[in-house]
């Protein structure tokens, strides 16, 4: 039997209808059991409370090093390099000779002076004798006396002039490269070399004004250099600068760092970590917080296993843990791992493999 064209044409329709059913159907089913929203099968995953802990904010910056002492050794007067006793690199101690100048002049002068301080001494003793005896006028003496000091006086005077032809270290360091040779011209001002003092350094790093008061003197710093990768500096904050920058509204922090082995140099660029005082925080693992756009959540669990979403503020994060500042309270229970497969109202069962952080943070604890 044949059968009508509209006829036939209300069958496809009517086929095709049914067939788009069934699929939505389908997917409909399939995406229940993923996301655990309609069926009895909780969703497994992994459940840690949240709990308050001993907690240290820290603050994060790049310092400048500086040495503790630095300074750069010149000449005093205008004279030609006799000797250099030192070379580049080499440490020397507080006073150790770094250039003798020609001084054969000044020697000479110094002898001459002695000489003539010797001859009034011995006058005025004689004079001191007579003077005992009422022999001469008193003075006679008093004019003597002058006479002998004046010539102390040259001695001292050429003794300096002599001994500024010894160029000295005036504290203990390590010497910069050597910019003399013997035989070079100096006058006042010329630089010799650099001496710094990095048996401890200093580092100086801005810290925002809005943790000023969160800053004290003892409180520990470490520093990590990109030329020394994997090693950690010590130290503790020494000092802090009297004024605020009114461009940057930052305060410069110094922080003293032990340096035996004189790694950290003058000049190098260190980053810094300063750690504020020890409180009590609510600590979650970071992994749970889910980020959408500016908010925050995670899931908590409620009494009969199901989740809600709980809107969170999170404070400092370090280490693989999170603040939470506001949204939860201590003894909340959340998701840590699987909150991907999760919506409000999914049933929930604790399985699975603990991941490593929460593992670490609930050692922790």
């Amino acid at each position: 039997m044949r059968l009508a064209p509209g006829f036939r044409a209300a069958c496809f329709r009517a086929s095709c209808a049914l067939v788009v059913v069934l699929a939505v159907a389908a997917c409909s089913k399939g995406e229940e059991r993923q996301q655990g929203g309609g069926g009895d099968r909780p969703v497994p995953v992994t459940i840690q409370a949240a709990a308050l802990r001993p907690w240290n904010d820290t603050v994060q910056a790049l310092g400048n090093v500086k040495a503790r002492e630095s300074v750069t050794v010149t000449a005093k007067v205008s004279e030609t390099v006799q000797r250099v006793h030192f070379d580049s690199g080499d440490v020397v101690a507080a006073g150790a000779p770094l250039i003798t100048l020609t001084g054969q002049v000044q020697q000479a002068s110094l002898e001459q002076a002695q000489a003539t301080a010797k001859e009034a001494e011995s006058l005025y003793q004689r004079q001191t004798e007579l003077a005992a005896q009422q022999l001469i006028a008193r003075s006679a003496l008093d004019t003597q006396r002058a006479t002998r000091d004046a010539a102390r006086a040259r001695v001292a005077q050429m003794a300096a002039d002599l001994d500024n032809r010894v160029i000295r270290a005036p504290f203990s360091g390590v010497l910069g490269i050597r910019q003399v040779s013997p035989g070079s011209l100096v006058t006042p001002g010329t630089p010799i070399a650099t001496l710094d003092d990095t048996a401890r350094v200093y580092v100086d790093f801005p810290v925002p004004e809005t943790l000023l008061a969160n800053i004290a003197v003892g409180q520990r710093v470490s520093g990590t250099s990109a030329a020394y990768p994997g090693r950690a500096f010590e130290g503790q904050v020494s000092t802090v600068d009297a004024r605020v920058d009114p461009a940057t509204r930052a305060i410069t922090v110094r922080g003293d760092f032990a340096n035996g082995d004189r790694a950290l140099r003058p000049g190098m660029l260190v980053q810094i970590t300063l750690e504020r005082p020890q409180r009590q925080a609510l600590l979650i693992p970071e992994i749970a917080v889910v980020q959408v756009g500016n908010d925050s959540f995670v899931y908590r669990v409620k009494p009969d296993s199901t989740v809600e979403r709980a809107d969170v503020k999170i404070g400092t994060r370090r280490e693989g843990l999170a603040e939470i500042v506001e949204g939860l309270k201590a003894g909340d229970r959340v998701v840590i791992d699987g909150t991907g497969k999760l919506r409000a109202g999914s049933k929930v069962a604790e399985g699975g493999n603990k991941p490593a952080a929460a593992a670490k943070d609930g050692a922790n604890g």
